[in-house]
């Protein structure tokens, strides 16, 4: 699709039904009907960024930090290999306490349990993506979050758009499968930005991409702002479907945080993956991006039961496969 084809699809409510019919379909004929899940362990909320939208974001002085040791990282991918994950997500703030070293050797270890490596840590520079694809890394997620210039440097104080894209093109040359996505409904967005957005994960050829509404945080600049509407949401995730028909989808999170059913309704609407928090109890209700996350008083057996039910409930099976993106 070209631009335009975009922005008047997302403009106009009446091609809804239309576009999640499509993007479910061109997504069964692509990557099947298996629901990859990624074991997703938050390992630390401490944050040297100040992203506007975010909780993490370090000058907010009201959240309990916490980090886990190596050990403690190395253990909860032990037990969530266990219960059946094949992709471990390791995903933290920008926390400089895990330098090169340290998660070099955390990436080893778990790489020993026969499971994909996704890292979700932030930018660092190309020796230090390089270390860890060396080490044993497979995937990388780092969301461009818009691609929207003045919005994303209103969004980032003191970051670096023209960085944020070096970043993810130094990972897709190192071999990574590469992971970006975007908020959708950040302050003064517009249809024609979100629109940039999906042609920007099609010119990087993004292996896989997390769509999510923006979700005020009451510790952040952004907290007197509207939430960000579900089905655009949704909508911006089907067209990212259709216009990268075999790359991998995550139903997120913040969707059903906003909708009750929201995971599944984006599993309907394109979405072919899905990532259970095996975190701790003890430490998720501390990882508060947005507020009202899903799941935090629930432990790891409890979340993996409770979406293997819904998505054999809609048809779909869980994969027991690594899912790479299909070529």
């Amino acid at each position: 699709m070209n631009k335009q084809e975009i922005i008047d699809i997302l403009s106009d409510s009446a091609k809804n039904d239309w576009l999640f019919n499509k993007a479910d379909c061109i997504r069964h004929e692509n990557v099947g009907d298996e629901v990859h899940l990624r074991g997703l362990i938050e390992f630390s909320n401490i944050c040297k960024c100040q992203c506007k939208y975010c909780g993490l974001r370090s000058p907010n002085k009201k959240i309990e930090r916490y980090r886990l040791s190596k050990d403690e990282i190395i253990l909860t991918a032990k037990n969530a290999v266990n219960l059946g994950y094949k992709t471990i997500v390791l995903q933290s703030g920008e926390d400089d306490y895990y330098n090169t070293d340290r998660m070099c050797e955390i990436i080893r270890e778990i790489k020993k349990n026969d499971v994909a490596l996704t890292l979700s840590i932030g930018e660092k520079t190309f020796d230090e993506y390089k270390a860890f694809k060396d080490a044993g890394a497979d995937r990388y997620l780092l969301r461009i979050e818009t691609t929207d210039k003045n919005l994303y440097e209103r969004m980032h104080p003191n970051a670096s758009y023209e960085n944020r894209i070096q970043c993810l093109y130094n990972l897709k040359s190192l071999g990574y499968e590469t992971g970006t996505g975007c908020l959708v409904g950040l302050p003064k967005q517009t249809v024609e930005s979100l629109a940039d957005d999906i042609l920007f994960f099609k010119e990087l050829d993004a292996d896989m991409v997390g769509i999510g509404p923006f979700i005020p945080h009451e510790q952040t600049p952004l907290k007197d702002d509207d939430k960000g509407d579900f089905w655009l949401a949704l909508k911006v995730m089907a067209l990212t479907r259709i216009n990268l028909p075999n790359i991998n989808i995550p139903a997120t999170t913040a969707m059903e945080t906003i909708n009750p059913n929201g995971r599944i309704i984006a599993l309907n609407s394109g979405a072919n993956v899905v990532m259970p928090n095996v975190t701790n109890q003890e430490y998720r209700a501390k990882y508060e991006i947005y507020p009202g996350k899903i799941c935090i008083n629930d432990n790891p057996e409890k979340c993996r039961g409770c979406i293997e039910g819904k998505i054999k409930a809609i048809g779909r099976t869980i994969s027991k496969e690594y899912g790479f993106r299909n070529s």
